[in-house]
This record gives C-alpha cells, sequence and structure tokens, in this order.
C-alpha cells in the first residue's frame, strides 16, 4: 500500500545545517514571511475547524500531538508551532470542555535522519510550552501510531519529491531529459514525468496522514505553488544554475555524464493541481485553502541573498551528486548568472504557495 511506502524508498534531501552564515536557518527568510502571512488563517481554521470534542473523546489522556513534517533546522518551525498551541489554547478558553489546566502539549519535528537535528534542538526556545521530540524519516510515509496527532503542519515541504522521477534519467525514455537539470514548458514528456511523481508523492502523504490523524484533527499544508498566467520564478531560477553546469562542462570542468544524471526533486505544481489531487485522493475535505498571491507583499531580493537562500535549500543536493569541491565553484557562477539575468527583478515571475486546511472524510 502507498500510505505503507518503506521511509527507505524515499530520497534525503536536507537543508545546510548549523547556524553559519550560508545555513538554513540564517537564510529561510521568505519561508518566515509564508509563515507570518498564513498564521491569522491557520488560528482562524483551528478556531473554526478544529473539533475539540471529537478529538478528546478520542485522546487517553490530557495530551494534545502536534507534528511539523519537513521541520528543517528552524526558527520558522518553532514559529509556526507556537502560533497552533497558542490557537488551541484560545479555542479552549472559548469553550467548555472540562478540562482543567492539565492539558500538556507534546511537539514532534520531523525531517530525514539526514537532517542537522542537533542544531533544531539546540535552539528550542527556552520558554516553550510543549515537550519536544525529533522524529527522522520521510513524511511520504507513515510515521506515527494511527490516530495519535491531532494536528499536522508542513510549510515549504511537499514540493520536494521522495525522488528524482526515473523515466528523466531513462537514456530510453522519451522524457529523457539530456543537458536539463529541470524544464521548461516546451518539455512536456519531462513535465509529464515530474507531475506524475508529484502525485504519487501527495497520495502517500494524504494516505499517511488520514490513518495518523486523530478523528477530530486538522491538517495544514503550505505549498509552493505556481499561480495562474504567472511566469515560473523556480523554473526560471533552475535552468539558471543548469545553464552553469552545461557551462562547465564545455570548459571541461564537469562530466557531461555526470550532468546529464543530474536533476532537481523539486516540482512546483500549478495552483489548482494539489487541490485536484486532493479531491482525487478522497481521504480529506478541503476545509479552507488560500492561494497567498493576494496576501504576499514580499521585497524582491538581492542577488546575494537570492543565491545565499538558494545555496541553503540545494547544497546538500549539488555535493551529493557533483561533490564538496565543485560546490563553491557552481554557486559561484551561478550568483554570476543570477546576476546577469533579468527574471529575479520582474515581478512576473512568482513561486508564492497555496495554504490548505484538510480533515478527514
Amino acid at each position: 500500500m502507498a500510505s505503507e511506502r518503506d521511509n527507505n524508498s524515499s530520497k534525503a534531501f536536507p537543508m545546510k545545517g548549523g547556524q553559519g552564515q550560508d545555513s538554513y536557518a540564517q537564510n529561510s527568510n521568505h519561508q518566515r514571511t509564508g509563515a507570518n502571512i498564513t498564521k491569522d488563517i491557520i488560528k482562524e481554521a483551528i478556531l473554526e475547524k478544529l473539533d475539540l470534542e471529537t478529538l478528546l473523546q478520542n485522546s487517553s489522556n490530557n495530551v494534545f500531538r502536534i507534528a511539523d513534517l519537513g521541520c528543517s533546522v528552524g526558527p520558522n518551525t518553532f514559529f509556526t508551532v507556537q502560533n497552533i498551541i497558542d490557537s488551541v489554547n484560545l479555542k479552549l478558553q472559548s469553550e467548555e470542555h472540562g478540562l482543567d489546566s492539565s492539558l500538556e502539549f507534546q511537539v514532534f519535528f520531523n525531517d530525514h535522519a539526514g537532517n542537522d537535528f542537533n542544531t533544531l534542538l539546540k535552539s528550542l526556545p527556552e520558554d516553550k510550552q510543549y515537550y519536544a521530540a525529533a522524529v527522522p524519516g520521510s513524511f511520504h510515509g507513515r510515521l506515527f501510531p494511527e490516530s495519535s496527532i491531532h494536528v499536522f503542519n508542513s510549510s515549504y515541504a511537499l514540493h520536494w519529491l521522495s525522488k528524482v522521477p526515473q523515466d528523466i534519467v531513462d537514456k530510453n525514455s522519451p522524457a529523457y531529459n539530456k543537458g536539463k537539470i529541470y524544464f521548461t514548458s516546451e518539455d512536456k514528456k519531462v513535465i509529464e514525468a515530474y507531475s506524475a511523481q508529484f502525485e504519487s508523492d501527495i497520495e502517500s502523504v494524504l494516505n499517511s496522514r488520514a490513518l495518523e490523524l486523530v478523528p477530530g484533527g486538522i491538517v495544514t499544508f503550505l505549498i509552493p505553488s505556481i499561480p495562474p498566467n504567472s511566469k515560473n520564478r523556480f523554473e526560471a531560477n533552475a535552468n539558471i544554475i543548469g545553464n552553469v553546469l552545461v557551462d562547465m562542462v564545455n570548459k571541461g570542468l564537469i562530466g557531461e555524464e555526470l550532468v546529464d544524471s543530474f536533476n532537481i526533486p523539486m516540482y512546483m505544481p500549478g495552483s489548482e493541481e494539489v487541490k485536484e489531487l486532493i479531491e482525487k485522493n478522497g481521504k480529506f475535505i478541503i476545509e479552507k485553502s488560500e492561494l497567498l498571491l493576494r496576501l504576499f507583499n514580499e521585497q524582491l531580493p538581492d542577488v546575494r541573498s537570492a543565491c545565499m537562500h538558494m545555496r541553503a535549500v540545494w547544497e546538500g543536493v549539488f555535493k551529493e551528486h557533483f561533490g564538496q569541491d565543485l560546490v563553491d565553484d557552481i554557486f559561484n557562477r551561478y550568483e554570476k548568472k543570477l546576476a546577469e539575468s533579468i527574471f529575479l527583478l520582474d515581478p512576473s515571475f512568482k513561486t508564492l504557495g497555496q495554504l490548505f486546511v484538510l480533515k478527514r472524510t
């Protein structure tokens, strides 16, 4: 069954760990912006949609469990978790449930085993109002016992695929992605392969969460997506660094075969695509969905900041495939080519996000 997928079948793509200048912790402002603008939407969803009566009837003790999937190294995960806790407490105060102050919170921070959990746990807020635990493993498969989690959250994580689609690295496939590390709108077969892998992964995620969620609980997913009639910022970014690799091949710095066998294991769906997949799966009802386009007022990043952000996200993938010795050269060249590109300052290029609030059918 897809919901019982072995976590070992998923590849690990951890963010850059530590607290250094080039770490994900220091270069995730875009994700924090998303967390900020969805804070009130999640709070409202918990107040309106979280069924505390059913939740508490199905709980054996006064422990409320929250899981953040794809937590990385913080601090954004702490911000979101605290917002969930504050919202649950506010709902408790506004309703009568026969509970006293003994209700306790337990938070599970999940990411691949290669994630820098040391940095994550060392930076836990000193005034946290919950018991914290790290849960290593792929969120594409089962992570928790049945009916054990009250609220699931995942922000800017589900666009990571469990693996690169097999067809795009198969030389005999019509979707073979030779000379590129992602795709353009003209690469129909490659897009279909990415989309099919994304669909399979989302199905596994939803099937697993449906089993693990306590009846009456909710799931909140913030997923990067492409708004209608917008140019794909991520696609442009990926193809710039792809051009860097091709240039290095032409200069004899990297083998052609090494580049041909490399593809970015991420997929940015269209804003309607995720909704259709959730409805097709049938395990959840969409209680609320919000395209962040109308709420997003982020300033366009400068070249240096944009490069640092992408390196914090991508370095692990590039290091695994090309080796540490080439990583600095690749990203130095990427920064120079990014500076020559006009897309970074073009507001018609967008990769924003969509928030979904789900309940089990």
